[in-house]
């Protein structure tokens, strides 16, 4: 049994014992290595469930009491910290930061403290305490660095708690940080002995990371084997830089530019910013953003040296990524930074643009010109055209990049402007993130795909969605065929050798192949049956099965989106879509049944809003319905189709409903009705779901109520019907309560059929009443008109019988 498994199951009688044991080591004078043991088993008990663990009020009172002792060791005050986290938010707590001097200890006690929330505004108190110590303390004190995390952490929480001065006070000492740490590496620390410090080798200056001596000052990419305290606050200050500029701009944290001289400050303006005044007469916050831009651009430059560990190289990455996201919150709060970041950042575009292992700083490069690029007057359609195109086909099979990469799409939505289209267009490739990410991207596209689908994208975006694990294969196809991913096994593993790795390279696939993989909406749509069958061996793919199961979510926003602006082309173009694809879908275990559920009931919903289309459809929905293997195939679209049939094919909803429709579809579905009830089951042809028998029933009746001819023929239908689910053959299949509701309804139905006038108000009623007075006034409601139709069949019938 693990040691987290022995620690839940712990009992409360247990661990009381065992505080009392933990009491009894705290209370000693020396606190030795049982108290770190004991705290260590007590740390797993109280983190092993999420549940809490009540502790004794003596136990949680030594806890703070030896967290706060001054000469506690370290480890001791770290286990304490711990432990009282586990616990927060918990009121037996009397922690103060009040008169805590050491910087390490306030951090301690800080983060136990902002762990509780902010019921007795503990926020403020931490944050007021933060400033306190580093007003009392020079920016090159030894233990400054423990303050920096828990001021960033009070700078997120509660930002209005900051007083202007000590705002101040901090954008100076990270002016001072960013800018004049060290440039010497820092002194090893020695215990002491015959080979110490006399004798030892006195530190070089600080090297970039191709190894050369560092020529300008220290940044967070300079290297060296040991640093001093003030190199460890640049680090940290550069961690906590954007968040901060972001706190002290005059706009806010996320306010754009909108002020009327942002033009003129993005143009002729900007040119006189490189002579603007002395930074040193600059205010803080203004000094501060002139330091953060000098910093940005020494670390792009930093960026163009080669590495020599790859740890470093790695670095770099991520530096780059945060320079120039900075740059941009720096033009967003000062225009007049624009004019000298966009050389800069046009140089390194066309630079990252044939560096792939760099390509994830091209995203915030795209984001700066959408925000900026009006401004600066430059064109983002080209560096747009260059990130959809080429990110998703190359790259799709990188998580962290796909998930970057459609967050910046999401985020960048209100500043796409007339570039919207280009992203529009760039839905294949998008939905290459989507299949091979599916788990993890599905509610960032579940927000993205409003925005995606327009009109002349909608129909090719539906076939492109019911056909994501179908993508999902071939891009696992792809990357199997791949020479240059040969060396990294981005595939399936599970699966060695799939049959299909061959016969995809026959012609008569390849442009298939290339359709399912295009880079950009084509405005047109293949059938790709045979596909499908290529594929079929790599359908049981881990990520095959995963993507699958996204995809009914995506549909219901895909159609909760396109049902907004739908005219009636567009929604007869779906619905025959839907019907198209019901039968050609990509065989995923339970993925037809799952998508079958969702197809139906939007169909539904398309006929809601345009009932027309089941006249307009009229001999498509005919070929659909006269299909016996549908019934079994495809159940929940097949009962959807007959019910709108019955529904909307009246002439109160379209005028061009004539009787000879009416009776081809009464034609129809009597055969199918037939049919089915008159099958033997068997194992390759199951029974009939009573659903659709009822609701077959249903609609010939409906139908019937509007071309009266047809009433004795479905009144006969009906009779039959009730007799055969009263009196089931021997050999029928058929289970009793099944055959009830099926006898049930055909009564119903024959009951109605007996007054047509009342059956026609009944199963066609007017568009009034749908209206809700109709289900609430008990003197019009339609369970009134139901029951006074019963009582006069019965007095009829009684009458007959006397």
């Amino acid at each position: 049994m693990s040691p987290w498994a022995m620690a839940r199951g712990i009992q409360d009688e247990e661990l009381q014992k065992f505080c009392s044991r933990v009491v009894k080591l705290l209370q000693k004078e020396e606190l030795g290595p049982d108290a770190v043991d004991a705290l260590q088993r007590l740390f797993l008990i109280v983190s092993a469930t999420k549940y809490k663990r009540k502790l004794e009020k003596t136990c949680v009172d030594l806890l703070q009491t030896t967290l706060c002792a001054p000469k506690c060791p370290e480890q001791l005050q770290l286990l304490c910290t711990a432990i009282l986290r586990e616990r927060s938010p918990s009121d037996d707590l009397n922690l103060s930061c009040d008169h805590v001097q050491n910087s390490r200890q306030l951090s301690l006690v800080a983060s136990v403290l902002l762990a509780q929330g902010d019921k007795k505004e503990e926020v403020r108190s931490v944050g007021q305490r933060a400033f306190r110590v580093l007003e009392s303390r020079q920016p090159e004190g030894p233990s400054l660095r423990h303050l920096l995390p828990v001021v960033s952490k009070v700078t997120h929480l509660a930002p209005h708690t900051l007083h202007e001065d000590q705002t101040n006070l901090l954008s100076k000492r990270l002016v001072d940080w960013l800018r004049y740490a060290s440039v010497q590496q820092g002194v090893p620390h020695t215990s002491g002995g015959f080979f110490s410090a006399p004798r030892a080798r006195q530190p070089g200056p600080v090297t970039e990371v191709d190894g050369a001596v560092a020529t300008d000052f220290f940044t967070v990419l300079s290297t060296g084997q040991h640093f001093t305290e003030d190199q460890w606050l640049n680090v940290q200050a550069f961690s906590m830089l954007r968040a901060w500029l972001l706190h002290t701009s005059p706009r806010g944290p996320s306010s754009p530019d909108t002020d009327d001289k942002s033009e003129l400050e993005g143009s002729t303006l900007s040119v006189l910013s490189a002579t603007s005044t002395a930074s040193h007469l600059l205010p803080p916050q203004e000094r501060l953003r002139e330091k953060a831009f000098e910093y940005c651009q020494r670390l792009i430059e930093q960026s163009t040296r080669r590495a020599l560990r790859k740890g470093d190289s790695d670095l770099q990455k991520a530096c780059l990524v945060e320079a120039v996201l900075l740059l941009d919150v720096l033009c967003r709060q000062d225009p007049s930074f624009l004019y000298r970041t966009l050389s800069c950042l046009k140089a390194l575009h066309a630079r990252l643009c044939g560096d792939p292992a760099r390509v994830r700083a091209l995203l915030p490069i795209a984001q700066f010109f959408l925000n900026h690029g009006e401004a600066a007057a430059v064109d983002s359609e080209a560096i747009l055209q260059h990130l959809f195109t080429r990110i998703p086909c190359e790259l799709f099979h990188s998580p962290m990049l796909a998930f970057e990469f459609v967050c910046f799409c999401r985020d960048s939505l209100p500043v796409f402007g007339r570039n919207l289209d280009i992203l529009r267009r760039s839905f294949p490739n998008l939905f290459k993130l989507l299949a091979w990410n599916s788990p993890a991207l599905t509610s960032e596209f579940v927000a993205l795909l409003p925005s995606l689908v327009d009109s002349g994208t909608a129909v090719e975006m539906l076939h492109a969605l019911l056909d994501l694990p179908c993508l999902t294969a071939a891009l696992d196809l792809q990357l199997r065929l791949s020479p240059a991913a040969a060396e990294r096994l981005l595939w399936d593993v599970s699966l060695r050798n799939p049959s299909c790795l061959e016969a995809s390279r026959d012609p008569q696939f390849q442009g298939l192949l290339q359709h399912l993989l295009r880079a950009t909406a084509s405005g047109t749509t293949e059938r790709l049956a045979p596909l499908h069958q290529l594929l079929q061996p790599l359908a049981s793919l881990t990520r095959v099965v995963q993507c699958a199961e996204a995809v009914p979510t995506l549909l219901q926003a895909f159609f909760s989106a396109v049902t907004q602006f739908a005219d009636g082309a567009l929604t007869n173009q779906l619905a025959l879509l839907l019907l198209e694809r019901s039968d050609s879908l990509y065989q995923v275990p339970q993925y037809e049944a799952h998508v079958h559920r969702v197809l139906s009931s939007q169909f539904l919903v398309l006929c809601a809003r345009h009932p027309s289309l089941v006249v307009e459809l009229a001999k498509e929905l005919l070929e659909f319905v006269g299909s016996v293997s549908s019934v079994h195939s495809r159940e929940a679209m097949l009962t959807a189709v007959v019910w709108a049939v019955g529904e909307y094919l009246s002439v109160s909803w379209d005028r061009r409903c004539t009787v000879e429709q009416i009776n081809r579809f009464f034609e129809a579905l009597e055969a199918l009705l037939f049919e089915v009830t008159q099958s033997r089951p068997s194992a390759t042809l199951p029974k009939c779901p009573p659903r659709v028998i009822t609701v077959l029933m249903t609609t010939l009746t409906k139908l019937a109520s509007r071309s009266q001819d047809l009433i004795p023929r479905v009144s006969l239908f009906l009779s039959k019907m009730r007799s055969l689910a009263q009196n089931p053959a021997p050999s029928s299949d058929r289970c009793g309560e099944d055959a009830g509701a099926v006898c049930t309804r055909a009564a119903e139905l024959l009951t109605l059929l007996k007054m047509p006038s009342v059956a026609q108000f009944v199963l066609t009623p007017s568009a009034e009443v749908s209206e809700p007075r109709y289900h609430r006034d008990t003197n019009t409601a339609l369970p009134l008109a139901l029951r006074t139709v019963s009582r006069l069949v019965e007095k009829e019938a009684g009458l007959l019988l006397g």
